[in-house]
């Protein structure tokens, strides 16, 4: 190890930490990581191949002093109390204008106070969301960092060489100050989980309505994905139905718990989109199909106990073909909810974000990546005061071409006793968003009748009271 000379420092070293701290020795970075599991250490150096280019300890001063000036450190560690933890131990060793990252998913008021505590001491701090799971680290992920500007400035020839690529263009740019970059990515992960739960109850009704099965699955996911519906997620889904299990026969996607977990990212997302007063439902219910799933015993037992409709099924062919439709309208749906999220988080929390950039970075690299964000960077381009992607004259075709889709098939659905929450959400949210009359007068009655909380008129301006008749 040669004092000084590092280019970048990582701190934790399991599958992420070690994916990424390569690819930046990749880049022609050199890189020095840090971890207390001397396995950990020895696994990169076996994988690093030249300790002159990346090489790591489990000694936090020889870590430390690796580095040269400003040092450049990020955290790849859980988040929640390790990440202060890390910070505290490192802070001994730092000299000012030093650098930290925080690379995980930490909640963004977190970030916040780290950053205000760390400003305090003299060091640079921001938080950068990083998507694209352990292969996306390794290849090239989506990055999205806020925070300490000039210690971006720092950062920033090494995130662009390691970052995914759009047309040549680097996926990763500065989204604002204090905590946008966790901001941008807890949205990220919401829409993650709406996008993935719609992807779900597709394959639910091709298999139930349409007796698709693991070949047929295939197939169909796999033309979608060469259509608009192209994404990561509809890409990796139609390699799933092809997997055969290796502990017997048959497919593996078959032999998997219906229970899916969770590590409370879309649940941020969801809950303050609730403190901020705007309505993610196709979000919301993802979440809650994964809490819902997680009541497996509970679920075989009200299985027994009511009797389901008898499935009529639909043509494969015209099932195909208004599942698609269905599928691309809600994703829509979806990326707009979360959109329109980050447009009003801008606002109350001064992040000055700009919805185009946050679209094209999200186009390779991450989770979410698909064809439907370069039409979204371009709406936003057009308009960047846009509140929500429905509003867009280039996405109103596109919306109206689908919906009706969506409405046959949650149609067909509810009568046979098949789940579709996040599509049903979605087609809930568009008719509500689109509907220039909504029946909330009535709750406004309501709540003035039994509390006088008042009202507003049509006709009149003002707040008013009445006292109701029995």
């Amino acid at each position: 190890m040669e004092y000084n000379t590092y280019d970048f420092g990582l701190v934790g070293l399991g599958v992420m930490g070690r994916n990424f701290i390569l690819n930046v020795a990749d880049n022609n970075f050199k890189a020095f990581g840090y971890d207390l599991d001397a396995e950990k250490v020895n696994a990169l150096r076996e994988e690093g191949g030249n300790t002159k280019k990346v090489d790591a300890s489990t000694d936090i001063k020889t870590f430390v002093n690796a580095l040269a000036r400003p040092r450049k450190i990020m955290l790849l560690v859980p988040a929640g109390k390790i990440v202060d933890a890390v910070i505290d131990s490192l802070l001994p060793h730092l000299d000012k204008d030093d650098i930290i990252i925080d690379g995980g998913n930490s909640f963004f008021t977190d970030t916040d106070r780290r950053e205000a505590y760390l400003q305090e001491k003299g060091i640079h701090f921001f938080g950068a969301g990083v998507s694209g799971g352990a292969k996306g680290a390794r290849k090239g992920p989506s990055i999205m960092p806020g925070g300490s500007k000039p210690g971006y400035k720092e950062v920033q020839p090494i995130f662009e060489a390691v970052a995914a690529k759009f047309n040549g263009e680097p996926c990763v740019a500065y989204l604002g100050p204090k905590s946008a970059g966790n901001y941008v990515k807890m949205v990220h992960n919401g829409i993650e989980y709406g996008l993935m739960q719609l992807t779900s109850e597709i394959y639910d009704l091709l298999k139930k309505a349409g007796d698709f099965n693991n070949d047929q699955l295939h197939e169909t996911y796999k033309k979608w994905n060469q259509g608009r519906l192209q994404s990561f997620l509809v890409e990796i889904t139609a390699q799933i139905f092809q997997q055969e299990d290796d502990q017997g026969n048959g497919r593996l996607v078959d032999k998997i718990l219906d229970r899916a977990k969770q590590k409370g990212t879309g649940k941020w997302t969801s809950q303050n989109a609730m403190d901020l007063g705007i309505p993610v439902p196709s979000i919301d219910v993802a979440v809650s199909m994964r809490e819902l799933s997680a009541l497996k015993e509970e679920r075989l037992r009200a299985d027994a106990l009511y009797g389901r409709p008898v499935v009529e099924t639909i043509a494969q062919n015209k099932l195909s073909a208004l599942a698609e439709k269905a599928l691309y309208f809600s994703f829509i749906i979806t990326y707009a909810q979360g959109l329109h999220q980050l447009a009003d988080a801008s606002k109350e929390y001064g992040y000055d974000l700009d919805l185009a950039t946050i679209a094209k970075i999200w186009r390779a690299g991450c989770i979410i990546r698909a064809a439907l964000l370069e039409d979204i960077t371009k709406a936003y381009k057009e308009d960047s005061e846009l509140p929500n992607l429905l509003l867009s004259p280039s996405f109103v075709d596109k919306v109206s071409s689908t919906v009706d889709a969506a409405r046959e098939l949650v149609s067909h659905a509810a009568k046979n006793g098949i789940p579709l929450p996040g599509l049903s959400n979605s087609l809930t949210y568009f008719d509500a968003y689109t509907s220039g009359r909504l029946p909330l007068n009535l709750i406004q009655a309501q709540r003035d009748h039994f509390g006088s909380h008042t009202y507003e008129r049509v006709d009149v301006e003002g707040i008013f009271h009445t006292e109701w008749g029995e």
